[in-house]
Formats: C-alpha cells, sequence, structure tokens
C-alpha cells in the first residue's frame, strides 16, 4: 500500500509552478547545490526543465571525503553542468597565512571559502535557486519562496527557494517517490551537512542545524543580505 502525506501533492504542484514560471532555459539562471536532500529535491524539478542549469557548488577543501563521493556520482548520473567555486587560496595556503580559522574566526573562513566565491560567481545570474526551507532554522522562518538578493556590487537576483514551506519529511517523501538517492550521511546521523569540521551530529534533535559550528552561529552567510 503506498503512502502520501497530506498536502504534499499541493506542495510539489505549487514548487513546480515556480520553477516554471522561472526558468526560461537561459544562462541567466542557476541552482546553488550542496548536494543535501532539499538541494537535490529542487535541481531534480529544474533540470526537469533544464537539463543544462548551471550548478553552483561551493568546493571550500573541508567536505567530507562522502560529499565529494556522491557530488561525482550524481554528476555522472544526471549529467550535470557542475561548476565547483574555488577560493582564491588553497586551504595549505590559507591555514599558513592565517592558521585553522575554522576553529578561531569560523565566519572568517566561510567568508574567504564561501561568501566570497559564490558571491563572485552569481555576477553572472539574474535567477538563484536555493534549497532553503522555513522549518531549517529559526534564521529562516520567515523566509520568503521568492525574495530579491542584492550582492555587495549592488547587482540584483531573483532569489527563488520553491521547497519554502516543506518539511524534511516532505524532501525525503520526493526523493523517495522520484528515486533520487541521497548523501549516505544521513545515514549517520547527520541532518545539516557542511564542512566536515564545522559538522557534528545534531546538539538538539529538534534543532537540524545545532550540529554546525558547534552551535557557535547558524548561517555561513551565503544567504545574508548586504549592508
Amino acid at each position: 500500500m503506498s503512502f502520501e502525506i497530506p498536502g504534499l501533492s499541493e506542495k510539489v504542484q505549487s514548487a513546480q509552478e515556480l520553477v516554471t514560471a522561472h526558468v526560461t532555459r537561459s544562462v541567466t539562471e542557476c541552482v546553488t547545490c550542496s548536494f543535501q536532500a532539499e538541494d537535490m529535491a529542487v535541481l531534480h524539478m529544474v533540470r526537469a526543465i533544464y537539463p543544462d542549469v548551471p550548478v553552483l557548488f561551493l568546493d571550500t577543501g573541508y567536505h567530507f571525503a562522502e560529499t565529494y563521493t556522491y557530488r561525482d556520482q550524481m554528476a555522472s548520473a544526471w549529467k550535470l553542468n557542475l561548476i565547483n567555486l574555488l577560493p582564491e587560496q588553497t586551504v595549505a595556503q590559507q591555514e599558513s597565512q592565517f592558521g585553522i580559522l575554522y576553529q578561531t574566526a569560523p565566519d572568517q573562513c566561510c567568508k574567504l571559502r564561501k561568501v566570497g566565491p559564490l558571491f563572485s560567481a552569481l555576477e553572472n545570474y539574474k535567477t538563484w535557486f536555493t534549497g532553503m526551507r522555513r522549518e531549517q532554522a529559526k534564521t529562516r522562518a520567515n523566509m520568503q519562496a521568492v525574495d530579491h538578493f542584492k550582492l555587495p556590487s549592488g547587482h540584483e537576483l531573483v532569489k527563488l527557494s520553491p521547497l519554502a514551506d516543506w518539511t524534511t519529511r516532505d524532501v525525503w517523501y520526493y526523493a523517495q517517490q522520484h528515486g533520487i538517492p541521497l548523501l549516505p550521511l544521513y545515514d549517520k546521523g547527520y541532518s545539516s551537512i557542511g564542512c566536515e569540521p564545522c559538522t557534528s551530529l545534531p546538539l538538539d534533535p529538534n534543532d537540524p542545524r545545532s550540529g554546525r559550528w558547534a552551535g557557535r552561529k547558524t548561517e555561513c552567510g551565503i544567504h545574508i543580505q548586504a549592508r
């Protein structure tokens, strides 16, 4: 007997309509993808219309080995137009100059290895798809599915989060229904997965991002508007 989550079909339809309304199959759209479950669901929807959509991955050099393996497997299986965004310095260069920033100054580490490379790449696009959901963190509780995001340069994008009102359960059911394999780290108990040194099992079972940065912060900065 098949199992159906009440209300999910309406959420899927709404998300697909949002994607359809904003995908023009041009070089102006991109998807940021950490290869976590919600990003894979959004990517699945966008690719159904625009198979060659640019997929931006922040290659910090600090990711889990499992993340890199899964990224490569899915890039091959889905024939992704994968764009690996690299920081200006390698991990060795940064640590030689600044020490272990993820321990001493995590905001600065994220700025150098995530925020800077992404904001630079986003200058080339007008529409940005994300897998952000309100349920993920208190900092995201009031986020909108359609928003405008201004980069430090002044360049403005339409930022789209089709799964804004989805639950974790919704995401996992969608992945199961569409045969999307997920990052194996979930099977080890991780609920939010970023760089390996800054990711642990959740400290609070009711807060999926409580395992990020040892609870010292919640956001890396890529979703924070420039001031």
